[in-house]
């Protein structure tokens, strides 16, 4: 659901403040915690340490990215992947397959 338009993107007055006035090159990482908060184009460029809950993702803001959160491109929850037998087997056929091509790119050679 969207924010309604009267009141405005919610863009953190903190994360104005730490990139106002500095050129993406010399201000490195930028730490924030605010996931909720609107990529605004004066941030164009620099580069963020978006939080996680563990850890800092450093995201680099491109003109494509103005308009999104920062929460989007930092994710909360690691995929492991879908296991069991099957994926085991699909696994094996996958690593037998590269063998075979790398040896036969060898002999080609």
């Amino acid at each position: 659901m969207s924010r309604s338009l009267y009141k405005g993107p919610n863009v953190d007055e903190r994360i104005l403040k730490k990139v106002a006035g500095k050129k993406p090159e010399e201000a490195g990482v930028i730490k924030i915690w605010k996931r909720g908060s609107v990529i605004s184009p004066e941030m164009v460029g620099h580069t963020f340490g978006v939080h996680n809950g563990r850890e800092h993702i450093e995201v680099l803001v491109t003109e494509e990215k103005v308009g999104h959160k920062f929460g989007e491109f930092s994710p909360t929850k690691k995929f492991w992947r879908h296991g069991g037998k099957m994926q085991k087997e699909l696994d094996q056929k996958k690593k037998e397959a590269e063998i075979s091509a790398a040896k036969a790119a060898k002999a080609a050679a």
